[in-house]
């Protein structure tokens, strides 16, 4: 479990407090990125961490290696994660307007613990794109279908859709045929 101590970090008379480690992911994140990840491995997390009163902030870096499910047809991708966040901690209540108008997101610390995993496992999963293709769906345009159902591209729909004549006119349309002929 990644966590780093509060008071440490806001006492120190260090300017950073810097780590870098390989990060174990918990069974809870396990649970929580069930269906959104197949796969995580090589976590590493790099960063540091100093008091800006009445913050302690965390600036990292984190780099995984994940598996995760095709957004059109849930096959596994393979897919490397690299990203940095930051947020500020207190150990003081801050009111919601105040935690609205930070850029950087403010967490309150519970015991003077800052719990780095959570804070980490919950960016790997915000951090996965909605939209991830297979190399094959990507490359040959390949859509899911099934029996009585496909799903098309936007364009296709687009196309088909010009291309559909709406019931009202194609009447009047034959309207038109029989008031020609009736004339000629």
């Amino acid at each position: 479990m990644l966590t780093l101590n509060f008071i440490q970090i806001k006492n120190s008379n260090e300017p950073l407090t810097h780590i870098e480690c390989k990060l174990e992911l918990t069974e809870e994140f396990i649970k929580r990125g069930h269906g959104l990840v197949y796969q995580v491995d090589n976590v590493i997390v790099s960063g540091d961490a100093f008091y800006n009163q009445p913050y302690v902030t965390g600036d990292f870096q984190v780099q995984a290696s994940l598996i995760v499910p095709s957004s059109r047809s849930l096959n596994p991708v393979e897919f490397t994660e690299n990203f940095r966040f930051s947020e500020n901690y207190t150990d003081m209540d801050v009111a919601k307007e105040k935690i609205d108008e930070s850029d950087i997101p403010i967490v309150k610390v519970k015991n003077e613990v800052i719990n780095l995993q959570k804070a980490v496992e919950d960016n790997i999963l915000l951090h996965i794109p909605t939209t991830i293709l297979t190399a094959e769906e990507r490359e040959q345009n390949i859509y899911p279908e099934g029996k009585g159902w496909a799903v098309i591209s936007e364009d296709e729909f687009a196309k088909k859709e010009k291309e559909q004549i709406n019931p009202a006119f194609a009447k009047l349309k034959d309207l038109f045929k029989e008031n020609n002929e009736n004339h000629n």
